[in-house]
């Protein structure tokens, strides 16, 4: 396994955000409005991204669709209008260089064809090159129960085992069908988990014969948390998925090439001391508006 800092960062944002539609039709779910512990409102890709470069990141890739290039490069990299920048406070002022600032350590990545969230992320190969690198889902903020950032925690783990981490979360059966969920022998109680399955949406009955884990509740199940960090490997497993067509309802998945992953590597699940808040369904998303800012406050 590779020994190298986890430097870079990949957040797909190429997605059509269909659950969303038809507020998607003008504006990309990952530029949707939320409001920060700082009480700024401010897109959704912005709180991921500063989620990754204060916990140590220092190059972000962020996926988009071609004609989204544009829009994405202008958040991060151009200067507002002077007409407005002229009447922001001096507050959203500083903000704005700082966004500018930020800009430096992103690139846009392209994806061409919409065929999947493993598709996305294989388009970063080249980028990528041979790191290790933190994955992000692009509807995803947190918060932490600690005083590390659920990022850095992940960071922390990786840099201590240097093998493959999934980030995982305590999920009730209500939910476990949207969802990837794992199961695996606790290698440290309630904190590691050696994963001996990965799978992607389960319905509830699989779920119950087949994600158990010793100790924890009835109908409660690990899912996956949004947060990954994976070796380079994951390209030649998502290539091959590629290459020969090989889909899960329609597109490529991560899911199944990360079970292939852990099959072929070391991989090791972290139950990460924080929460994740979705931003990709209606009243995910409005529910993330009340308990996102709440969470930062408390």
């Amino acid at each position: 396994m590779s020994q190298q800092k986890v430097r870079k960062a990949l957040i797909p944002a190429a997605g059509f955000g269909t659950r969303l539609f038809p507020a998607t039709k003008i504006v990309k779910k990952e530029l949707f409005p939320i409001i920060d512990g700082d009480g700024r409102a401010k897109p959704i890709i912005i709180a991921i991204v500063e989620e990754a470069i204060n916990a140590g990141i220092e190059q972000v890739g962020i996926v988009v669709q071609p004609e989204d290039q544009e829009l994405f490069t202008d958040l991060f990299k151009a200067p507002p209008k002077p007409e407005l920048f002229k009447k922001l406070s001096l507050e959203n002022q500083e903000y704005s260089q700082y966004l500018q600032d930020l800009g430096k350590q992103i690139t846009i990545l392209i994806q061409t064809e919409q065929e999947g969230y493993g598709h996305a992320v294989y388009c970063a190969k080249d980028w990528v090159e041979q790191e290790p690198f933190l994955l992000l889902l692009g509807d995803h903020v947190y918060t932490t129960n600690t005083d590390r950032s659920c990022a850095k925690q992940m960071l922390d783990v990786y840099q201590q085992f240097e093998q493959n981490i999934i980030g995982l979360t305590i999920m009730s059966a209500e939910i476990i069908h949207k969802a990837g969920c794992v199961t695996g022998v606790w290698q440290q109680s309630n904190s590691l988990l050696e994963i001996t399955e990965i799978y992607e949406k389960p319905s509830l009955e699989y779920a119950r014969k087949n994600l158990k884990v010793n100790g924890m509740k009835e109908d409660e199940f690990l899912g996956v948390f949004g947060m990954y960090i994976l070796e380079s490997k994951i390209f030649d497993l998502l290539a091959e998925d590629i290459n020969n067509n090989y889909r899960f309802k329609g597109e490529f998945q991560l899911t199944t090439c990360l079970d292939k992953l852990r099959q072929q590597q070391d991989a090791l699940g972290y139950l990460v001391q924080g929460q994740y808040f979705d931003t990709g369904m209606p009243l995910f998303y409005r529910q993330t508006m009340i308990d996102f800012y709440q969470a930062h406050q408390n």
